[in-house]
């Protein structure tokens, strides 16, 4: 009897087994978004989660006008890199940088009146790019299309800035571009798996708070504030020391820009390493030693590629087919300039704006004690050298020495922040507490 019991449940299992094993499972990423670092990091992720359900075949439901070719590149070799069929469904438009990733999947179905392709290149206004863009994309899109097994003449046209080329579900199907036109991916699905049984997973399911929070500080237009929150409170904190407010801002700004980045393995260690060892030199380069050279140019420098390399996935330097290029961090570092020139130009504004104001009086220690109101101080004697003239003695930034006309070198500050060559001609406003406050000369 207990071996009858035995035979029965091997049966049961290997039929389990066998079912299971019959099952076709398909994981479905949708991509509704401008292609960005956000739609960059879906779809790794989307393909890291398919990986660990074991799917058979990824489903990348599409509806993008396009986006940033750096990120669309990546996206790209991803899923030329990925080990299992990836199908592009095409639910409604593939355009632009849609469509290079369309191209870069194993098959394509596309949806009743969607359509695929016009992939030139264009900048934000709409204004088409010049040639070297275009000639940058049409090689993409062509080796792309070689990769894929595709007519790479066809893929080079939708970047043909005279007669771009869109193509329909119909027109798809006639170059080989479209494997055929189903309304969903219910559809696709049954046409793929043929009579074997099949389930469609679906990544958002998978997906927590955390991976939806990240996706939203992604944004590229988060992340240009937060650079500028960076480097605009570092530059603040500089110029009205004790404030202590603007340093908060730069930390708060730089967790919200690396944290999501590291996690969503756009940000390495050693990039967030680089960042600190910059800030570290530009402290060095204010506090201790004279003048601007070597340590500041550097720590700026390290600075700014700290912040344009936690934009860009690491692997995209290595392209699918070998080769190595720096293309992918060229554009990332335009937009950490222009939104450090943004960030310099909003704090000199920002800080003349405060300063005058009553409110900054309560953040700053600048309030002047005054003997009609009750204070009383130190005579230092200084006091008669208000409205006189004095000559640096040391470099100040914002504090150092000056020298009197009488030959005194005495303790000095500059009153409104800011930075002080030796030899230079400055102005006492006040005198407190055995300091001279100056300010420079008006010419």
């Amino acid at each position: 009897m207990k071996n009858f019991i035995l035979f029965l449940s091997s049966i049961l299992l290997t039929g389990v087994v066998n079912a299971q094993d019959s099952l076709t499972v398909f994981y479905r990423i949708r991509l509704d978004q401008d292609i960005d670092k956000a739609a960059q990091r879906l779809v790794v992720t989307g393909l890291e989660k398919a990986a660990e359900n074991d799917a058979d075949y990824v489903i990348l439901d599409l509806d993008t006008y396009g986006g940033a070719v750096d990120a669309a590149d990546s996206i790209r070799t991803a899923l030329l890199r990925y080990p299992k069929p990836v199908i592009a469904y095409v639910n409604l438009q593939a355009a632009s940088a849609g469509a290079l990733i369309s191209i870069a999947c194993d098959s394509i179905y596309m949806k009743t009146g969607s359509s695929i392709g016009a992939a030139t290149v264009v900048d934000q206004s709409g204004k088409v790019m010049p040639d070297k863009y275009q000639s940058f994309m049409r090689g993409m899109m062509r080796s792309t299309a070689s990769a894929t097994g595709r007519d790479p003449h066809i893929a080079e046209s939708m970047v043909d800035t005279a007669n771009v080329l869109s193509l329909t579900p119909e027109e798809a199907v006639k170059v080989g571009y479209c494997e055929g036109i189903y309304e969903d991916e219910v559809e696709v699905a049954e046409a793929v798996s043929g009579d074997k049984e099949f389930v469609i997973k679906n990544m958002e399911d998978d997906m927590t708070w955390v991976d939806r929070l990240i996706q939203f500080l992604l944004n590229p237009l988060l992340q240009s504030i937060f650079m500028m929150m960076i480097i605009g409170g570092i530059f603040v904190e500089i110029r009205t020391p004790g404030i202590g407010l603007p340093l908060v801002t730069a930390i708060v700004g730089a967790l919200l820009y690396f944290a999501p980045g590291y996690v969503g393995h756009l940000a390495e260690h050693w990039e967030i390493l680089m960042f600190v060892v910059g800030l570290i030199l530009i402290g060095l380069e204010i506090f201790v030693i004279p003048g601007f050279g070597v340590c500041g140019i550097s720590g700026i420098v390290i600075v700014v590629l700290s912040l344009a390399l936690a934009m860009v996935d690491n692997v995209e330097f290595h392209r699918w087919d070998g080769t190595f290029s720096l293309e992918p961090v060229l554009m990332p570092l335009g937009i950490v300039i222009l939104s450090a020139t943004a960030a310099i130009f909003g704090s000199v504004w920002l800080v003349r704006k405060l300063y005058t104001t009553k409110t900054f009086d309560h953040i700053a220690l600048r309030q002047e004690m005054k003997a009609s109101e009750g204070f009383t101080g130190v005579v230092s004697g200084l006091e008669t050298l208000v409205g006189e003239t004095v000559e640096v003695f040391t470099d100040m930034r914002p504090s150092g020495k000056v020298k009197t006309s009488d030959g005194r070198i005495l303790e000095a500050t500059l009153k409104f922040g800011g930075f002080a060559s030796k030899g230079q001609p400055l102005k006492v406003l006040s005198a407190e507490q055995g300091r001279l406050y100056c300010d420079f000369i008006s010419a």
